[in-house]
């Protein structure tokens, strides 16, 4: 009962957040967009985090379609990842989160895929209702900035833990065999 008011008072807070985000800069902004994104990750993360899910659903293995990464390689993970990489996101990522090449640390990795992959979903379903709200409102162009920062920070993401996870449990496989 106790995580569950939590995930309530989290939630009630981001809808919260979300409103004061709306009220006090103009929807079909940069600023909102960027803005939007950032505190909904923060949100989120504070989310998934309380949550405690095993995230077990059959959502997170491989599907056949994903051609061992494949689809994701035809549409620019490895352009998205050296991008990551130019704006230092990569280093810092390896500073909170590192990669150690013992078992116990690549579970928690692959677990930290599923949870990223969660939040960034999450995210992009949301960013994606205020996207048709305001080209609807506005107008296409002015919800563009929400449509490129929702690619950029919600749906590459996404791509990139559905891209690697597959290598982990790999990798997994052959530490526990060998």
């Amino acid at each position: 009962m106790k995580k569950v008011l939590i995930l309530v008072f989290i939630s009630v807070i981001t809808v919260g957040l979300v409103y004061a985000l709306a009220y006090y800069i103009r929807i079909d902004s940069f600023s909102f967009a960027l803005a939007l994104n950032f505190m909904l990750m923060a949100c989120v993360l504070t989310f998934t985090e309380a949550m405690k899910s095993g995230l077990n659903s059959p959502y997170f293995n491989e599907k056949t379609w994903e051609k061992k990464g494949k689809i994701y390689e035809s549409l620019g993970i490895h352009f998205f990842r050296k991008l990551l990489v130019v704006i230092g996101w990569e280093k810092l990522n390896k500073k909170s989160k590192p990669v150690q090449k013992n078992p116990e640390a690549l579970v928690n990795l692959y677990y930290r895929t599923k949870q990223d992959e969660l939040g960034h979903l999450i995210i992009t379903i949301i960013v994606l209702g205020f996207n048709i709200f305001v080209a609807y409102q506005f107008g296409i162009l002015k919800s563009m900035w929400l449509l490129i920062l929702n690619l950029l920070l919600n749906v590459y993401p996404v791509f990139l833990q559905r891209y690697n996870r597959p290598r982990i449990e790999r990798a997994l496989h052959v530490i526990r065999r060998g």
